[in-house]
């Protein structure tokens, strides 16, 4: 309670609250002493913005929260800057999903049916398509993932598709040549295109993926 207001104390802070006195001259000429009430007052820092987290998850503390990591510093050359900007989208999403709490990380947030793990996966069907010439027969199936399947799993399984993929690239000295592993029976994408899409690809998943984790349990950054 401040100067007669009820402010609930967890949403607002009072700054300053005085209630200095003075003589007051009436149009009649009479006198009468007046009390001016001053209150300052300021919204909580904490619950400006807020937003409902899924149900089950809990509020962002200030492990949940990490500084941003910076764009990678590459080598001048075309392979190097598209090479670089790829490990580290890679790096973010794998980093984004690890470690995040089940059942929320394979529970739907949107009606599309997305979910945290689904993204993960399916990122790993499209890296062994576009670089080891896997066929791929129902896509919308690579965004669901096996109940048997942890977090865990679903993580390890994308960082070693991503190990193979860069071994194949590794090998890759003209960007305008194809893919050295084409799909069977597919137009064949040159490097510089497949690195290109797969930049595409998953910078899209890795911001789908930032607002699923902030959704289940307030983390951010990348």
């Amino acid at each position: 309670m401040a100067a007669g207001i009820e402010l609930a104390p967890d949403t607002w802070t009072v700054e300053r609250a005085d209630a200095p006195r003075r003589i007051a001259n009436g149009p009649d000429g009479r006198t009468a002493e007046v009390t001016d009430h001053v209150l300052v007052i300021r919204r909580t820092a904490l619950t400006r913005g807020r937003r409902p987290l899924m149900s089950g998850s809990s509020g962002a503390t200030p492990r949940n929260r990490r500084r941003d990591t910076p764009p990678p510093r590459t080598g001048n050359s075309e392979a190097e800057v598209l090479r670089g900007f790829l490990d580290h989208l890679r790096t973010s999403i794998a980093a984004k999903v690890d470690g995040a709490p089940e059942p929320q990380a394979r529970a739907a947030a949107v009606p599309s049916g997305t979910n945290l793990l689904g993204l993960l996966n399916h990122l790993t069907f499209v890296e062994r398509s576009v670089f080891l010439g896997d066929d791929v027969s129902d896509w919308p199936a690579t965004f669901r993932v096996a109940s048997s399947d942890s977090v865990a799993d679903v993580v390890v399984r994308y960082r070693e598709a991503v190990r193979r993929a860069n071994d194949v690239l590794d090998g890759c000295t003209d960007l305008g040549a194809p893919v050295p592993r084409p799909r069977p029976g597919r137009p064949v994408p040159s490097v510089r295109w497949a690195l290109t899409h797969m930049i595409e690809e998953t910078g899209r998943h890795a911001g789908h993926a930032d607002i699923l984790r902030e959704l289940i349990d307030g983390s951010t950054g990348r």
